[in-house]
């Protein structure tokens, strides 16, 4: 089988999770996330000179995003007091109510789970490097999606313990929280699109509805450091979300609030959550994302936009 995320379109090359590869297959398993022995590396503070904010996936987290660059630019201890006062200022919450706080990876205890630690407490090991920096923006861009997550994540360790597989629902949550996009859409023939990898209806034909009738926000946070250094077959894990008509009218922030309530409902009731209800999406593909993409040829390229299993 050919090495495609999901079952379409994109990553010839697996995703990376910081030194982590992510699964491409739905039904491959996702690695837990790393514990304070395996993943406790920092980078050169000049790492987070790369972020460019100009960038239409980074240009959504600008405001908070620029200040805590400089911070970690600064270091880790001024990073970590900059993240903590405003969480501090937001009353964000983790999973089950307890305040957003900030801490670092060596404060994780030995053998603690990361996403059962952070639901008991509020405190999200936090090392410094871009990895976890674009992870604690996504707690003050969605907050709610955020700790929907973690109080899923942290109800299944509670129910099953942390084993050699995560399960469906397990590899699902850490999918969104990692890889994910949400496409806002108005017009059930784009989801629909999507869906069926009918990429000319989708980025070609449909390109005017583009702004007008969907829409992409980026939120994994594994997402976001890859595009750092954007490639052609960089390719995200789709959560549609149906939107009303008038979304289109709204601010940026009325849409990222209404976004956040009802995909933070969705992801709490949701009992048939696994990998496979994410649509493949190639990033680089969506107008505006990239100058390339201006000519319709630039979809022709079939090792990025391929048909996939449920196409054929």
């Amino acid at each position: 089988m050919s090495p495609v995320l999901g079952d379409t379109a994109g990553d010839p090359v697996p995703p990376v999770l910081g030194g982590t590869r992510l699964p491409v297959h739905d039904d491959a398993p996702v690695p837990p996330h790393p514990s304070a022995d395996a993943r406790n590396e920092a980078v050169a503070p000049s790492a987070f000179a790369a972020i460019d904010w100009t960038q239409p996936w980074f240009s959504p987290f600008a405001r908070r995003g620029r200040r805590w660059q400089q911070a970690a630019l600064a270091g880790y201890a001024r990073y970590l007091d900059e993240l903590n006062a405003d969480a501090r200022a937001s009353a964000r919450h983790t999973g089950r109510g307890e305040p957003l706080s900030f801490i670092a990876q060596d404060d994780l205890p030995p053998g603690a789970a990361y996403e059962a630690h952070i639901a008991a407490t509020g405190c999200v090991p936090t090392r410094h490097n871009l990895h976890d920096f674009f992870n604690a923006l996504m707690w003050f861009a969605f907050p709610r999606i955020k700790a929907a997550l973690n109080a899923r994540q942290s109800a299944a360790i509670d129910a099953l313990g942390v084993g050699p597989t995560r399960g469906g629902l397990r590899d699902a949550l850490t999918l969104f929280d990692e890889n994910a996009v949400l496409f806002a859409c108005a017009d059930p023939r784009l989801s629909a699109a999507l869906r069926g990898f009918e990429w000319h209806t989708l980025f070609v034909a449909g390109r005017a509805a583009w702004g007008e009738r969907c829409e992409v926000r980026p939120f994994g946070h594994a997402l976001l450091e890859k595009l750092i250094a954007p490639y052609r077959a960089c390719t995200a894990h789709a959560w549609i979300v149906d939107v009303p008509a008038d979304y289109f009218g709204w601010s940026a922030d009325a849409r990222d609030a209404w976004l956040d309530r009802a995909v933070a409902d969705r992801l709490a009731g949701d009992d048939d959550l696994t990998p496979r209800r994410f649509a493949p999406l190639p990033v680089l593909g969506i107008p505006g994302w990239w100058t390339e993409n201006e000519a319709a040829s630039f979809y022709d390229d079939a090792t990025v936009f391929r048909r996939g299993r449920r196409a054929r």
